[in-house]
C-alpha cells in the first residue's frame, strides 16, 4: 500500500520544506575553519616543564610549532636563535629580573606577540605588561580552552590565522540561516522575496555554494541586513 502525503495547504509545504533543510545543516554547522597561512612559530617559556609541555600539548594539536624552554639559563640564547610568531612568558622566572627577559624580547624579537601567564598576578605587573604591550595577561591555573582562544585571537589579529573558503562558505550560510530563522522566515518565503531559487539558497545556507556579491547583496536586503552587519555576523561567529 502507497502512503501519499497531502500539501495543499502551502504554509504547511513551506514548513515541511524548511524543517528538511535544517535537519540537513544541523550537519554543516561551523566548527572553526581557521588554517594558518604560513609556519607559526610560538615559544614557551616556563621554569615549570609541567606548565610548559600541557600549553605545548595544547597548541600543537593546532598545527603550531611549540618549542619549550624551562631551564631559566638558556632563555636569552634561544630568544637569538631564530624568529618567533608569539611568546608565552611566564611573568616570573627563577634568576632573571622580569624586565631584562621583556628586554631581551624587545631586542631580538621585536615582531613577535607576548601574551604573559603568571601564577601570582598584581596590579604592579598587570600595569608593566600593559606598559609592554603583551597582548594579553593570563592568571594561572587556566582553562586550556581560554588558552587556545587567546591565542587565536592573537595570531588571527595579525592575520596569521584565516577562514579556509569551506568554513567561510559555512559561517555565511550559518549566519544567514540564524537571521532568518530570528525574523521566522521560511526558506521558501526568503526564496520569494529576494528572486533566488529556494534549491540555490538552500545550498548557501549549508554551505556547499559560494555566492556572488550580487546574490549576497540579495539576501541581505531580503533580511533587512546592509552587507557590512551580514559579515560582522561573519565574524562574531569564528
Amino acid at each position: 500500500m502507497s502512503l501519499q502525503l497531502h500539501t495543499d495547504d502551502r504554509g504547511h509545504r513551506d514548513d515541511l520544506n524548511d524543517t528538511v533543510h535544517d535537519e540537513q545543516v544541523e550537519g554543516a554547522e561551523v566548527g572553526g575553519g581557521l588554517y594558518a597561512s604560513g609556519d607559526v612559530k610560538i615559544l614557551v617559556l616556563d621554569d615549570d616543564e609541567l606548565i610548559g609541555g600541557m600549553i605545548q600539548e595544547a597548541l600543537a594539536v593546532r598545527g603550531f610549532e611549540v618549542e619549550t624552554v624551562s631551564d631559566t639559563r638558556k632563555v636569552e640564547a634561544v630568544l637569538t636563535r631564530q624568529p618567533y610568531h608569539l611568546i608565552i612568558l611566564d611573568y616570573v622566572l627563577p634568576g632573571l629580573e622580569t624586565e631584562q627577559v621583556l628586554d631581551w624580547i624587545r631586542e631580538h624579537q621585536a615582531e613577535a606577540s607576548i601574551i604573559v601567564v603568571t601564577a601570582y598576578p598584581s596590579i604592579d605587573s598587570a600595569l608593566n605588561c600593559l606598559r609592554a604591550r603583551t597582548f594579553d595577561y593570563l592568571t594561572k591555573p587556566f582553562q586550556i580552552s581560554h588558552l587556545q582562544e587567546t591565542v587565536t585571537r592573537c595570531l588571527e589579529s595579525r592575520g596569521l590565522l584565516r577562514l579556509s573558503k569551506k568554513a567561510l562558505r559555512e559561517a555565511l550560510g550559518s549566519a544567514i540561516r540564524k537571521r532568518r530563522k530570528a525574523l521566522g522566515m521560511t526558506l521558501a518565503k526568503m526564496a520569494e522575496k529576494t528572486g533566488i531559487s529556494l534549491g540555490y539558497l538552500s545550498q548557501i545556507e549549508l554551505g556547499k555554494n559560494s555566492a556572488s556579491i550580487e546574490t549576497l547583496y540579495q539576501i541581505s536586503v531580503g533580511l533587512g541586513l546592509r552587507m557590512s552587519e551580514l559579515f560582522q555576523a561573519v565574524q562574531s561567529s569564528w
